[in-house]
């Protein structure tokens, strides 16, 4: 879109949508959306799916569903601004459009009904209605009059275990929310999952398509599909553009990003960002790659490298390569599982200790199921970036940070933040679009810190594209 366009301050596109919520985690709303884009897919339509918040392997999946890029949505690290561009982008362009929620609805600042009340996303809430009835009618009933901006549309009942288990629902719903769908408990249509989320698309994608078809054809013969296109189409109007602000520039940058399956929670609004300003980005694999490209910055972001830890501690060739581009003041920046490979070993879960890159004095351990997350802001020398924490691990004996993120709202230090030499490495996953200054001179192959206020965050909310 170009900013200077007149129209572009008020052009506003229709297209129909939905928002996929739920009650609570883990009621299914993953398999439902990807089997409903899938059976829209496989109607002819072209299907764009975003994931609320700032989850990488629910995209992944989604993707692969619809056929399409999956983009993250959040009010808070993205902004409005942001969310509106990508709604309305993918308005003028789709037949439909999804937006799968998270956590409950109404749960965290800001909330999956939130978003979607700031858009006019009318909800189709999904609910596991296993070991209830009448029950499930009176929480869609509570849900749908709890806040006077969010529209429930309809339910659809996941897990439901007979016609007359359905009936009891379907009886008991009040008018202005049917039941639109029942979905027996069939575990061939649940997705896969491990213990940062669901497995990634790219290891299980024979099975998933597998997955997807079954869902879609027991969704089919519910006709959900046909019931969410009669819906009244929303208008996404189209965001208003700064036409004097310009983007920092990265041209002749070429920017290396470790992709592999130990590294791959990568948002696309960051590549798309870093190319958007100029940057070259070229891919190579820690695991499998015996040496790195020509590139002027290395971006090591987050993944599982807890589960490929022996085949990163044997590539002996890759790791000499990474400490000679560290000792050669190179900007690197290493995020959560970027960080444990910039440690000095990592314990995995069969408690097994490898030998990890030692840019960084520390050992990482992985602890089970329980870990930290949140929303924190990275005040970096460069500018503050928004970000998020979610992780099952710990370090140990690491240096003294530069600083702690700042919790969207506790008082308490977020998560440490190291710098030696170029190398910037933390748990943290930056959202690069809310600070694209910031990442322009994190990139740098020049130290060019903020001379700004650390308030002053400019994201691409504000700035052209």
């Amino acid at each position: 879109m170009n900013p200077t366009d007149k129209n572009a301050i008020t052009e506003s596109v229709s297209c129909p949508a939905v928002f996929i919520a739920a009650p609570a985690s883990g009621q299914g709303k993953t398999t439902i959306t990807a089997a409903l884009a899938r059976l829209l897919r496989n109607q002819g339509k072209v299907v764009r799916v975003f994931k609320t918040g700032p989850d990488y392997l629910d995209p992944q999946v989604l993707a692969q569903a619809s056929g399409q890029p999956v983009d993250q949505l959040d009010l808070w690290m993205a902004g409005e601004t942001y969310c509106r561009r990508r709604l309305f982008e993918a308005a003028r362009s789709a037949d439909v459009i999804l937006v799968e929620g998270a956590m409950g609805i109404f749960d965290g600042e800001p909330s999956s009904a939130d978003l979607a009340a700031r858009f006019g996303l009318p909800m189709l809430i999904v609910m596991d209605v296993k070991g209830m009835a009448q029950t499930a009618a009176a929480l869609v009933s509570g849900i749908a009059n709890f806040r006077d901006d969010v529209s429930v549309v309809g339910l659809l009942a996941n897990a439901c275990a007979s016609a007359r288990h359905r009936e009891l629902i379907e009886l008991a719903l009040p008018k202005d929310v049917p039941l639109l769908a029942a979905l027996p408990r069939d575990s061939s249509l649940a997705l896969p999952e491990r213990h940062l989320g669901l497995v990634q698309a790219s290891e299980v994608q024979e099975d998933l398509e597998l997955r997807f078809e079954a869902g879609a054809k027991a969704l089919a013969s519910e006709a959900l599909a046909e019931a969410l296109m009669r819906l009244p189409p929303v208008v996404f109007e189209a965001p208003f553009e700064d036409p004097f602000v310009e983007l920092p520039s990265m041209a002749g940058i070429t920017v290396g990003v470790a992709r592999d399956p130990a590294f791959s929670f990568v948002y696309q609004a960051n590549l798309d960002l870093l190319q958007q300003m100029g940057a070259e980005l070229c891919y190579f694999s820690p695991i499998a790659d015996s040496c790195l490209p020509e590139c002027d910055a290395l971006w090591l972001p987050g993944g599982y490298p807890e589960l490929y830890a022996s085949s990163l501690a044997g590539n002996r060739s890759m790791k000499a390569a990474l400490l000679g581009f560290f000792a050669a003041d190179k900007p690197i920046l290493a995020e959560c599982g970027g960080l444990l490979y910039c440690l000095e070993t990592l314990t995995d879960y069969n408690d097994q200790t490898h030998e990890m890159l030692g840019l960084l004095p520390g050992e990482g351990a992985m602890r089970g199921r329980r870990g930290c997350q949140g929303m924190q802001t990275a005040d970096l020398p460069e500018g503050p970036v928004r970000a998020h924490a979610h992780h099952r691990s710990i370090s140990q004996g690491t240096p003294e940070p530069i600083t702690h993120g700042r919790r969207q709202r506790h008082p308490a230090p977020g998560e440490p933040i190291y710098r030696a030499r170029r190398l910037t490495a933390s748990y943290l996953h930056l959202f690069f679009p809310n600070n694209p200054t910031a990442v322009a001179r994190l990139f740098s192959p020049e130290p060019q810190l903020q001379t700004c206020d650390q308030s002053d965050s400019r994201s691409l909310s504000d700035a052209v594209e």
